[in-house]
């Protein structure tokens, strides 16, 4: 019996993604962090990919990061560039999330690949690895809309803004803005009520 693929088919391609990953998004995320997270702070970027170029950014502002991600390819890719960074090979949604806190977890290009079920359990995993008052950001677009990613061919789909928003506060999550970046991606941007 063959293992599921808890990457969902990013292993197989990780070699033409680490090819074609752009920087897009990064200077959003380097400046979101810069303004809402204390310097310093514990941040986990998951479904971190090889860490390029978000992990990087995180890294060179002087957070202390921790990477997860499903794809073994990636998740060395991410060894390699943060040797020191703890990482986990892991599905976000079944994460242990190191069995940790963290001040911020950021997650792009990663929700909406997977199910529905997955994005809310995800979630809610991400609301309880959050301390009191840590922030969330993750991408996905503002509409409701289903397509298939030109890499692994399999469905994606965005639960749209509405959804996102009583998925979060479900989670114990409150939403608290919208972004978007030069690419036109969508972000949303939420937080651990502090008590």
């Amino acid at each position: 019996m063959m293992s599921a693929d808890l990457s969902e088919g990013w292993d197989e391609v990780a070699g033409q993604f680490l090819l074609i990953r752009s920087d897009i998004g990064s200077g959003f995320v380097r400046t979101w962090a810069r303004n809402n997270l204390l310097q310093g702070c514990a941040v986990v970027d998951v479904g971190c990919g090889s860490g390029m170029p978000i992990s990087k950014v995180l890294h060179e502002e002087g957070f202390d990061i921790s990477g997860i991600d499903a794809s073994p390819a990636l998740l060395d890719a991410f060894r390699r560039n943060f040797p020191d960074a703890p990482s986990a090979c892991e599905a976000a949604q079944n994460s242990r999330f190191f069995n940790r806190q963290f001040d911020a977890a950021i997650a792009v290009g990663l929700m909406f690949l997977l199910a529905e079920d997955d994005q809310r359990k995800l979630m809610d995993r991400v609301a309880k690895a959050l301390r009191p008052g840590g922030r969330f950001l993750f991408s996905a677009p503002r509409e409701r809309c289903e397509w298939d990613d030109l890499l692994t061919g399999r469905r994606s789909v965005s639960l749209g803004a509405d959804d996102y928003q009583q998925g979060l506060e479900a989670a114990g999550l409150s939403l608290l803005d919208g972004h978007t970046d030069e690419g036109e991606n969508h972000y949303y941007d939420a937080v651990k009520p502090a008590g």
